[in-house]
This record gives structure tokens, sequence and C-alpha cells, in this order.
């Protein structure tokens, strides 16, 4: 009985030095950055859910003569190349770029880490079929990929595009996913849950997921701004969003072809610097929380 009580005292540790849900939360409010990004990153959320709040003026008004203007009484951000708001094309931008890097980002990030997860854990048959995979997606240029799936779709999509960059943008974070798991399965508190007979769905969740998701979520905060830029390229290819879409990737496009016209590109790198910069530090201060070795 004692080498049973051995290793559910090590199982039992192992859990209690990992955070609850209302004590990560705590944790996470006690820091200044964390409260103050989430509260910017809510107002980039809502812009994207409710743009009316934040403007009246129809983003495809348009007046020529003021092609490129500057700011005025009433358009803070001045006019874009057609003489329509750029204030209201910004906000109404602001969903399909949310919608094309976060979605992209959670799902990249959630797919990376269940097959990572299982790569990392069940070596053979699993591990081979996975990073096999993997190495096809390797051997080809993904932004050749997205190119010739993309413009084979009439249709073009936010949900089309988030599609494809899943398909594709998936086998970096699991081979980074797979190599942090094999450095736990093999830790005490995993010898001790899988030798007391813990089921390995339990053992994936409550033990090696924790332990080993801090340099995936890293690595995935730190791409969802090059998820905008992706988008941004794909538009200017011409096999990205379609007009008559808005997106901040587009304005990119534009401003590239009028470089004396500074304010084209401004706010929209603002914009996209500042949810991209408040996404990390939220993923530093997660991975931070939920690091084992900062709760001993």
């Amino acid at each position: 009985m004692s080498d049973v009580q051995a290793v559910v005292g090590a199982e039992a540790q192992d859990v209690g030095g990992t955070l609850s849900n209302k004590d990560l939360l705590r944790a996470l409010l006690r820091k200044p950055q964390f409260v103050l990004c989430s509260l910017l990153l809510l107002v980039f959320f809502t812009m994207a859910a409710v743009p009316r709040l934040f403007t009246s003026v129809d983003p495809r008004s348009c007046d020529l003569s003021k092609s490129r203007a500057g700011r005025e009484p009433g358009h803070l951000f001045g006019f874009d190349i057609q003489g329509c708001d750029y204030f209201a094309n910004v906000v109404y931008g602001a969903r399909p770029s949310v919608l094309v890097s976060i979605v992209a980002s959670f799902g990249v990030f959630v797919l990376a880490a269940v097959l990572g997860l299982l790569a990392g854990y069940f070596p053979g048959f699993v591990d081979s079929l996975i990073s096999r995979t993997a190495d096809v997606l390797f051997s080809v240029p993904g932004i050749v990929v997205l190119i010739v799936i993309l413009n084979s779709v009439p249709n073009r999509s936010i949900w089309v595009i988030v599609g494809v960059i899943l398909l594709i943008g998936w086998p970096h974070g699991m081979r980074l996913m797979r190599s942090t798991v094999f450095s736990v399965r093999n830790r005490e508190f995993v010898l001790a849950a899988r030798s007391i007979g813990v089921p390995p769905l339990r053992i994936l969740r409550k033990h090696v997921f924790p332990n080993a998701m801090a340099p995936l979520l890293a690595m995935t905060t730190l791409g969802i701004g090059g998820m905008v830029g992706l988008e941004a390229v794909l538009t200017f290819l011409g096999v990205g969003l379609q007009p008559p879409t808005i997106s901040w990737g587009s304005q990119f496009g534009v401003a590239a072809s009028y470089r004396d016209t500074p304010h084209l590109f401004i706010w929209p790198a603002l914009f996209i610097s500042t949810m991209t910069i408040s996404f990390m530090i939220i993923g530093d201060s997660i991975r931070d929380a939920l690091d084992p070795k900062l709760l001993r």
C-alpha cells in the first residue's frame, strides 16, 4: 500500500501545484498590464461586432473632391482615395481583420495542440501518421498553397480564408507542442498518474497539456499580428477578401500605392499594432500564471 500511496501523493502534489480557474483569474487581474490590454481588446471586439457604436457615418458614402484629404471637423482620420470617411472605414474594417486573425489563430492553436498532444504522447503509428502529414505540408511553400487554393474558390469569404489557413497552418505549432510533450510525458507526476491507472485522456488534459501549452501559447500570440499581415498580403495579391469587404489588410494594400499620404497607413497600422501587442502581453501573462515553475 505504501507504493500506491506514494504515487497518489505524487499526483496530488502535481494537481495542487496547478492554479484553479478562480485562482488563475485572480492572479491575472492583479496584473495591471493584463487588465489594460483586456480592455483594449474588448474595444476591438466591440468595434468588430457593433461598428455603429463608434461611428454613424456610412463608410461607402464618398466625395471624390475630398480624395486623400487630411482630417477636418467631423472626420478625425481624414479621407481615403475615394473620398470616404477614413475613420468609418477603419472602424468597419475591424470585423474582417479581427475575425480572420483571431479565429484562425485560435483554430491553429487548438488543432496544433490536439495533434501535438497525440503525436507526443502516443509514439509509433499515431506519431508517424501526424508527423508525416506535417512533413508533406512543410514540403510546399505555404503562401503558394494559399494562392492556389484560394484562386480556385470563386467566392472567398472570411470563413473560406480561415479554413485554408487552418489546413496549412498547424504543422509548426504541432511540432512545437510535440517536442514539449516529449519532455513532459516521462516526468514524475505523469508516471505516477499512469501507474495508478489514470486514463490517458485525463492525463493529457490534467497533467500534460497544462505543463506543455506555454510555448505554443506564446507562439500563437506572437502570430496573431502575422495573421493580419497574411490577410493583407492575400488581399493585395487578389486572392483574399473581395470587394466591397473593408478590412485593415485591404487598407494596407491601398496605402502601399500612396506613400505620399501617410494617414492611409498610420491609422490601420496603429490599430493592428495595438491589437497585436495587447495579445502578446495577455499571452505572456497567462503563460507566466500557468507555468508550474513559477507557482512553487
